[in-house]
């Protein structure tokens, strides 16, 4: 047995996606046994071939398992707007050769909780339809995971993507619902924290001048969402899933947990993908979620740029 902690990223690039990637691209602590994409950003075939290239960047052979390319139920919009039509800011680039794994994400996420139980950090940053669906596959899936970080939800309701909720949660409710009623514990970072962590654009603009093919990649490839969010939000940029990322690869970052019981909204007119935090514990359920209210901000900005200047 190696002393490296076994890690499965569920995910969907996506701009933030692929710094989170990097990011766990660049941890010695931890062996990427595996890449389960899933649409949500954007579809699928575009996910997909982003996952690809990106690993073709940094030189990394994890294998890539395509998942599912809709929500299990009900259509739901995505966030081209934010990352492109192609979800990597349109740039055109050149497709990788490398080609996906014959097994379906789903059924890879089985896989792989049997060959490191006990040991599997579970890292989910997009939609969490291929989980669900590998959960109604084998219900005893969260037995085998160590430990299983989400990025999803807004935990006072203040959503990006409807006034509730937040995108990956609000893309597919039912999938969300089914993966926070089966996990005993699911480590949060919504995306309140994400706000409370901003990176100022001038030093992101200057981790990006590295020399290295990553930080050239990255560059061309986040102008689009980074021009769109300095016209939004100001003077600070927000990565969600690098957020995500640095709690799951270095948890003593982490200065602030919260744990309380939380439930999916799916019914609700102006509340639908809603996540609900039971604050005052006034309706019995358990603890589910350790939700992430603050993380070290020094240490946060150190890991993206030390992952952006791998040469």
């Amino acid at each position: 047995m190696t002393s490296t902690i076994p890690l499965l990223i569920d995910t969907d690039p996506g701009v933030d996606d692929a710094l989170a990637l990097l990011m766990a691209f660049n941890d010695a602590r931890h062996s990427l046994v595996g890449l389960t994409v899933t649409a949500g950003n954007v579809g699928l075939q575009y996910t997909v071939a982003n996952t690809l290239k990106l690993c073709e960047i940094a030189r990394v052979q994890a294998p890539v398992f395509a998942g599912c390319d809709s929500p299990l139920l009900h259509p739901a919009r995505d966030a081209a707007y934010v990352h492109g039509r192609d979800g990597f800011g349109d740039t055109g680039y050149e497709p990788t050769d490398r080609r996906v794994e014959d097994e379906h994400a789903a059924l890879a996420i089985i896989r792989l909780s049997h060959e490191h139980a006990g040991r599997l950090l579970l890292v989910a940053l997009g939609p969490l339809t291929n989980i669900a669906l590998a959960l109604k596959l084998d219900p005893t899936l969260p037995q085998r995971i160590a430990r299983f970080v989400v990025m999803g939800g807004a935990v006072s309701a203040h959503g990006n993507i409807t006034a509730a909720a937040e995108f990956n949660i609000a893309f597919d409710p039912e999938a969300a619902h089914i993966v926070f009623a089966a996990f005993p514990k699911i480590e949060l970072v919504d995306w309140e924290a994400v706000l409370a962590h901003g990176l100022l654009h001038e030093r992101v603009d200057a981790w990006l001048r590295a020399d290295s093919p990553r930080a050239r990649f990255y560059d061309s490839i986040s102008r689009q969402t980074r021009a769109w969010s300095a016209e939004r939000r100001g003077e600070k940029w927000h990565s969600a899933d690098a957020l995500a990322m640095a709690h799951a690869l270095v948890p003593a970052g982490t200065l602030k947990v919260v744990e309380r019981p939380l439930a999916v909204e799916l019914d609700g007119r102006h509340t639908r993908g809603a996540t609900v935090v039971d604050w005052q514990r006034q309706h019995g359920g358990a603890d589910n979620v350790a939700i992430v209210m603050r993380y070290e901000q020094r240490r946060f900005e150190q890991l993206i740029e030390a992952a952006l200047a791998v040469v």
